[in-house]
């Protein structure tokens, strides 16, 4: 019979095959197609990649409950991956929700596994300045420049605050 490491292996090969074929129907802006694709990778092999990046593509279509719902599901599959905990803020942030945004951005910085923390900081920093805190915001958009001296969006954002401040 099969040997069960085999068939996950075999399984694994799969999802990523989809998973792949999906994020390229993403980038042509085919999303029934790519949302179809990453149902069929999280079938055959559930990742919290493959759940957050169904999400996304949900997202586009302001398809926010949907996109948030995928986010959860990706951190039932995996704690430690920081994305979708600071997507699920997007999300929020996009249905006009200023507040609980806050401590799932603030959960991505505590992921340890993410590439990113920028995101999360620039994030907060654009809820904080929306919010009139000030301060607070042009913390946000200098750590997440620390983390990337090369994000103009946060580099614009700290010099427009920093204008307002002087």
């Amino acid at each position: 019979m099969f040997d069960e490491e085999d068939i996950s292996g075999e399984a694994r090969r799969e999802a990523v095959e989809l998973f792949r074929r999906a994020y390229e129907a993403q980038q042509a802006s085919a999303y029934g197609e790519a949302i179809e694709l990453y149902r069929r990778s999280i079938e055959t092999y559930p990742t919290a990649e493959a759940h957050t990046f169904l999400g996304w593509v949900y997202s586009f279509e302001q398809r926010y409950d949907e996109a948030i719902d995928a986010c959860l599901a990706a951190i039932r599959v995996d704690p430690t991956f920081g994305n979708p905990y600071n997507d699920i803020g997007s999300y929020l942030i996009a249905k006009g929700d200023l507040y609980n945004c806050v401590r799932w951005f603030k959960r991505a910085l505590e992921a340890p596994r993410y590439d990113s923390y920028a995101f999360p900081h620039f994030n907060l920093g654009r809820v904080y300045e929306q919010r009139g805190h000030l301060l607070c915001a042009a913390r946000h958009y200098g750590l997440a420049l620390r983390q990337a001296p090369d994000f103009a969006q946060a580099t614009k954002a700290l010099r427009r605050l920093q204008a307002r401040l002087n």
